[in-house]
């Protein structure tokens, strides 16, 4: 079994930051890559950065410069700094964590979610 444990979402005026955690835990072989995802109202849920376990990054055009993921690599936890927000990322963002088994086989889990809002 494996959890994602997400934390960090809220209420923030324009302008403001958030910062975002996802722990994962449970039977993990390897992580080979985690990161964030959000779903707006009405849109499909859309990539916001992955880092890979060898650290490259992918973050989407919309919140380059704006978003930074970091990772502590002992915790099996990576974090999202948010910054200079608006109000179209308001959405509900979802940890992701691709695993790999032994076998090199690769799992996807989702966390449970989280609300972020962005308000005028």
């Amino acid at each position: 079994q494996v959890q994602l444990v997400e934390s960090g979402g809220g209420l923030v005026q324009a302008g403001g930051s958030l910062r975002l955690s996802c722990a994962a835990s449970g039977s993990i072989f390897s992580i080979n890559a985690m990161g964030w995802y959000r779903q707006a109202p009405g849109k499909q849920r859309e990539l916001v950065v992955l880092i890979t376990s060898r650290g490259s990054t992918n973050y989407a055009a919309s919140v380059k410069g704006r978003f930074t993921i970091s990772r502590d690599k002992a915790k099996s936890t990576v974090y999202l700094q948010m910054n200079s927000l608006i109000p179209e990322d308001t959405a509900v963002y979802y940890c992701k964590a691709i695993l790999g088994t032994m076998d090199g086989i690769e799992y996807n889990y989702w966390g449970q979610g989280t609300q972020v809002t962005v308000s005028l």
